[in-house]
This record gives C-alpha cells, sequence and structure tokens, in this order.
C-alpha cells in the first residue's frame, strides 16, 4: 500500500540541520505515525512520501518554503521592557508567550536591555533547509474512527 490521502502511515525519521546537527528524532522510541494528506507534518516531506510504501527508506531534503518557512524580518521587534512583570527575570533564549492577531502566540527572546526586550515570532526553524532520514514502516487504512477525528488513534487512545 502506498502513502496517500487518508492513509496511516509510521515510520522512524532523524531530522538534521545544514551543518548535519541532529534537531529531532523518533529512532529511540515508538516510530511516528500521522494521516497523510491532512497537514498533520510539515508540507515537504509530506510531498515527499506521497506514493512511498512500506520498506522506503531514503533521504528527503525539505526547503524553508515547504517546511517552516522563510524567516520573516518584520516579526522581530521590541517591547517595552515594562510590559513585563517587574519580577519576571527576562533572558535571551526563553519563550514568552504573548497575544498576537490570530490569539495567543509564542516569542523567543533575542535581545534585552534596560528599557526594551527583542522578541522574534518566526518559528526557530524558519528559514533551515531540513533532511530527513526516513525509513517508512507501514502504511494502512485508516479507520472510520480515525478519519472522523482526524488523527492516528493510538492503543488506550479514546475520546
Amino acid at each position: 500500500m502506498k502513502a496517500a490521502q487518508n492513509k496511516i502511515v509510521s515510520l522512524h525519521y532523524t531530522l538534521t540541520d545544514e551543518s548535519g546537527v541532529v534537531l529531532d528524532s523518533s529512532r529511540e522510541g515508538e516510530p511516528f505515525a500521522y494521516l497523510h494528506g491532512h497537514g498533520h507534518i510539515i508540507r515537504g516531506l509530506e510531498a515527499a512520501l506521497e506514493g512511498c510504501e512500506a520498506g522506503f527508506n531514503g533521504a528527503i531534503q525539505v526547503a524553508p518554503a515547504d517546511g517552516y518557512g522563510e524567516r520573516n524580518p518584520q516579526a522581530v521587534f521590541e517591547v517595552p521592557r515594562d510590559q513585563f512583570p517587574p519580577s519576571e527575570d527576562i533572558q535571551v533564549g526563553m519563550q514568552v508567550q504573548g497575544e498576537g492577531a490570530d490569539g495567543l502566540m509564542n516569542f523567543m527572546v533575542v535581545g534585552i536591555d534596560d528599557q526594551h526586550v527583542v522578541l522574534d515570532a518566526n518559528h526557530p526553524m524558519a528559514g533551515k533547509t531540513l533532511n530527513f532520514e526516513v525509513d517508512l514502516l507501514d502504511v494502512r487504512e485508516a479507520t472510520a474512527q480515525e478519519l472522523a477525528h482526524g488523527h492516528v488513534h493510538t492503543h488506550g487512545h479514546d475520546h
């Protein structure tokens, strides 16, 4: 069976950046399973897996536009330091949440001084080429319940 719309795909993967640094991997745990064609994984990886069968293994490179997007310089901005509680120990590299146009958003603190905090709303992997080493383990039909709920059901999963 081939990876296609409404199929459950199970795989192991290792994700590295352009320098070969491992960013994520499923290999030490359970295989990763998803409902194909529903946008549960990044677009470029899902497109590359379309039509692949169990037993496929290989390298898949995903450009930023088909991954987490290009970095948007306008998503980096300053806010007054007094918008944070005085007791909060703001540090570069920490994540904070705030209200955005689309509701609650995550921001990375990328700079700080006495007057301002510089926040970055870009996804941490925006602008990066992603390299996946994939072992496609299984492709199966989704159950009616999985299709109705729009996601994979694993053992012990109940609604």
